[in-house]
């Protein structure tokens, strides 16, 4: 696909580079792909999923390249990491690399409030963009399907009888919906009378915050999601012991209900690349990566594949090196860290940024001291990626607004932090065509020896394992416990969950736990409120400060840009 570079101002909305753009039928992209037809399950002309036998057939190649694409700690606004990610495909592609893109998908919640779309931008995308962005091929829905029968499950034990014994005051689940509705955090069910149900107080959460969402990301076959279900634990009886789904004979039907999801969405980019789209758990919650299986099919299938991990490196990236390569056994090459010059001034001082307004002029003129001073944030984050002892690429995502002086400042301060180089990206605008020199930059640095390490041993205490988190990726000088997270911390390590991996949930807005603690904070103490188990998953979430599970909708949410007009749908950022 050839494009035309243009200026910032006088590219097309998204949606309507999405909607003009020339798809390719799903089978010729998986053709190109190296895939079978009789590996495909297509759902229209131009998405389809991909069937985990083609694993087995594929098993004696070498694996590809994995490139981890993650970045700074964003503004509200992001920073461009999924055009990144889509860009440097595209570049790789570009320039006549065999190349597969593996992507989360995005919830409705997000996308219906404040934030948009989530498949790219400008002549970095996925498409049909609109798919992407709503239903797909009806992932998401699966998982709250499995998720609620197991909520259903649990309350009609309680109604008939409560065999088990469980206590109703240590149940550990909510219900999901995959739709911001802040009014369903907390609510009373049961009511009405006797055949209605045993009333108590519990709520909603978002369904990607669902623990069936990070074992779909996190199993490694139908066996692997059987038993991973089967050891969900959503309440304790009262002598304090687990109950699981398998205890409430529940887990098999959640099986049935995951099994077409545990399959990978197969897409393309605007340049017909092939693009994996495979399920979305919330990085500040769960780990914040798309799927293992995706991944392992991707890899074999091609020379380099481009994977995306949620919000920063402190969160998401961290979460890449110590949960999913943990459970994968797959280690990365290379590691590309998005910055933008608009998110180093923030974090130096310059302007606030608030989503839905425009940005100040402050962040959008050269500001070369505050700059310098939000570029310890970037040196922080290349650190942190360097400490898994992956090269680092840093990916300059630019804007018309940044100047020269400011692009060769985030260059001697990205080198000078340990970086392979740093290197502008203009393939928003571009497409692949403005990502060329990264893309040749990235592939060096696959080049380069790694000596890829995790951050921690499992069979570390797990306050140690959260200390060395916050030590080693935040900077915290400390950590303090509420007694709620003492308790749990004393009562997982006596069920013989202490060996579980640590998945951090602290706001990504910081490397703090405080948003407001902006640049490369030190010196701070970590609160941990709460710790809980995601056994199924198979980790440990301390909860840093009020971490929400459900979001609510802004006074003006992106709905009400979205529309059905002569057949098309418009809004949709």
């Amino acid at each position: 696909m050839s494009i035309q570079p243009l200026t910032q101002s006088s590219i097309p909305k998204d949606l309507e580079i999405a909607q003009a753009a020339r798809l390719l039928p799903i089978r010729d992209i998986a053709m190109q792909a190296g895939l079978r037809e009789d590996e495909l399950e297509p759902y229209g002309h131009y998405k389809a999923k991909v069937r985990l036998g083609v694993r087995d057939r594929l098993a004696h190649r070498p694996n590809g390249k994995y490139i981890v694409v993650t970045a700074i700690t964003p503004t509200p606004l992001g920073e461009g990491k999924t055009v990144t990610t889509v860009g440097l495909s595209q570049a790789l592609h570009y320039t006549g690399r065999k190349v597969f893109t593996c992507l989360r998908q995005p919830s409705m919640g997000p996308t219906f409030g404040i934030k948009g779309g989530a498949a790219g931008g400008g002549y970095a995308q996925v498409v049909p963009m609109e798919d992407f962005n709503l239903h797909l091929t009806g992932d998401v829905h699966a998982v709250g399907a499995a998720h609620n029968l197991l909520a259903a499950a649990l309350d009609a034990h309680l109604f008939h009888g409560n065999a088990l014994n469980i206590d109703p005051y240590a149940i550990l689940i909510n219900r999901v919906v995959d739709i911001n509705d802040r009014a369903l955090r907390n609510i009373i069910i049961g009511l009405g009378g006797k055949q209605d149900g045993v009333p108590r107080q519990t709520g909603y959460d978002i369904t990607v915050a669902s623990e069936v969402m990070a074992i779909l990301a996190l199993a490694t076959g139908l066996d692997d999601l059987r038993a991973r279900l089967g050891r969900m634990m959503v309440a304790l009886d009262k002598a304090g012991n687990p109950i699981t789904a398998e205890h409430l004979k529940v887990a098999g039907a959640m099986t049935v209900l995951m099994k077409d999801a545990l399959m990978p969405n197969l897409m393309q980019t605007l340049e017909h690349s092939p693009v994996f789209v495979h399920a979305g758990p919330f990085a500040n919650i769960a780990h914040g990566n798309s799927s293992i299986v995706a991944d392992q099919i991707a890899l074999k299938l091609a020379d380099y594949v481009v994977t995306e991990s949620g919000f920063g490196a402190d969160l998401g990236m961290e979460k890449f090196m110590d949960i999913k390569c943990r459970a994968s056994g797959l280690k990365p090459d290379c590691v590309v860290l998005v910055a933008t010059a608009r998110a180093l001034k923030m974090h130096g001082g310059a302007g606030k940024v608030v989503a839905g307004k425009p940005l100040p002029p402050e962040l959008m003129n050269e500001n070369l001291p505050a700059l310098e001073r939000g570029c310890a944030n970037l040196t922080r984050q290349v650190q942190n990626a360097r400490k898994f002892g992956v090269p680092v690429v840093v990916a300059i995502n630019h804007f018309t607004t940044d100047t020269p002086a400011e692009i060769e400042l985030i260059r001697h301060k990205a080198i000078e932090a340990g970086a392979q180089g740093a290197y502008l990206s203009d393939v928003w605008a571009q497409g692949g065509a403005g990502g060329v020199e990264l893309a040749e930059a990235v592939v060096a640095a696959c080049q380069r020896p790694a000596q890829f390490r995790f951050l921690y041993t499992c069979n570390e205490p797990i306050k140690e394992k959260i200390e060395i988190i916050a030590r080693e990726m935040y900077g915290a000088a400390g950590v303090e416990y509420a007694p709620e997270a003492e308790q749990r911390i004393k009562q997982f390590t006596q069920l013989g969950l202490n060996g579980l991996p640590i998945c951090m949930a602290k706001t990504h807005l910081s490397l703090s736990h405080d948003p407001k603690l902006l640049g490369a904070p030190t010196g701070f103490t970590l609160p941990v409120r709460d710790i809980r188990a995601s056994v199924g998953a198979g980790f440990l979430y301390p909860l840093c400060g009020d971490m929400r599970t459900m979001p609510g909708l802004s006074a003006h949410p992106a709905y009400e840009n979205v529309d059905l007009i002569d057949g098309k749908v418009v809004g949709l950022f």
